[in-house]
């Protein structure tokens, strides 16, 4: 893995090449023990747009290099440091903190999970994860998956071994075409988002056996299917009171807020946040980015978007942009007492040391 230092400016000179890509993804006190050396470089994971158009060629990604955060109040100091942890990774998504709040997320094309551990160093922490994308922890600390391998896409546990359960592989007897990310209450409902399949570059995907939806499934009950009108639903968040539902839309141009009922079902579908930086492809369709998903215990939102980390207050207000050298995909609040920000993205990780402090009541 390379770790590279460069200046803010350099940030500039490929803003604009970040600009243009729209892709998205390709997420109770349980001692969870990392495996062997991670291994080498690999190609990083490309990101998936829209599943009905065919997937135009990967630009390159511009070089993986620290960039400065601007001063948001009780978000982050003015002038601190995005630094890079290593790049090379195959595929980078589901960033979760672990019970001792060191980190791991997933390298899906690679069916595996790396862990970062407080000094940076970074080993393998699981292999054959079918593909696993997204990653949470349920309220027995069992870490649950967002599976993505074609003909076994599911939700399910993946570890501690012999704890592994296919939690949902289908809604009414279709299968899901690519599960993408999830977040589980402390009630133990979990929700989770189905964009739909990927493709191979310059191909078409298959048609969906689903639509793009959002689902919701109660502890030990069936999924419910709860919105199929976002375009291509991505990072999916609970509010710190798990009141409020959001679901990122990566073709569109706001957050999306819902009500969070007593019986985990939800209502009252709203626009909660309008993104920056949000373009419009050929074919008419809008272009956010909008991937992951992170909460600190204030109820502020981060948005992982081709500009960046967009910060909004628990009310929608855009507080400001944490400018990352590649598009990030996903970010997670870990280490001593969660004010770091991880961010993950494009085959690379990054770090930010943060004034706010990632929610305590959940893993993520």
């Amino acid at each position: 893995m390379i770790h590279r230092h460069a200046s803010f400016l350099l940030y500039f000179v490929f803003a604009s090449c970040l600009a243009c890509d729209s892709s998205d993804e390709d997420t109770d006190t349980l001692a969870l023990e990392p495996g062997g050396p991670a291994p080498g470089s690999a190609a990083p994971d490309a990101g998936a747009p829209d599943a009905a158009a065919p997937i135009a060629a990967a630009a390159p990604q511009p070089p993986a290099v620290d960039t400065v955060a601007p001063g948001i109040p009780g978000v982050v100091a003015e002038g601190a440091l995005v630094e890079v942890i290593g790049e090379g990774f195959d595929g980078t998504e589901g960033p979760l903190p672990l019970p001792d709040l060191t980190l791991i997320f997933t390298e899906t094309n690679a069916n595996r999970i790396t862990h970062i551990a407080a000094d940076d160093s970074l080993s393998t922490y699981l292999e054959n994860t079918n593909g696993s994308n997204a990653l949470a922890l349920d309220p027995e600390g069992r870490l649950v998956s967002a599976q993505t391998t074609p003909g076994q896409t599911q939700i399910g546990v993946i570890y501690p071994p012999g704890s592994e359960q296919v939690l949902t592989d289908s809604f009414e007897g279709l299968p899901y075409g690519r599960p993408n990310d999830l977040v589980i209450g402390t009630t133990g409902h979990l929700y989770f988002t189905e964009p739909g399949p990927n493709a191979a570059a310059g191909t078409a995907p298959p048609p969906p056996p689903l639509p793009p939806a959002v689902y919701h499934l109660p502890p030990g009950g069936e999924p419910e299917r709860i919105s199929d009108s976002i375009r291509r639903p991505n990072g999916i968040m609970l509010s710190v009171d798990e009141r409020t539902l959001f679901v990122n839309a990566t073709q569109g141009s706001s957050l999306i807020a819902f009500d969070v009922l007593a019986d985990g079902s939800v209502e009252n579908q709203r626009e909660f946040a309008a993104y920056d930086g949000v373009t419009t492809n050929a074919d008419g369709t809008l272009a956010s980015g909008a991937d992951g998903l992170a909460i600190d215990s204030d109820g502020r939102l981060y948005v992982a978007t081709t500009i960046g980390i967009q910060v909004f207050d628990a009310q929608g207000a855009a507080l400001g942009t944490i400018p990352v050298s590649r598009a990030p995909q996903n970010i997670a609040f870990a280490g001593p007492n969660k004010q770091t920000l991880y961010i993950v993205g494009r085959g690379a990780a990054w770090k930010l040391s943060t004034l706010a402090r990632g929610f305590a009541g959940r893993a993520k």
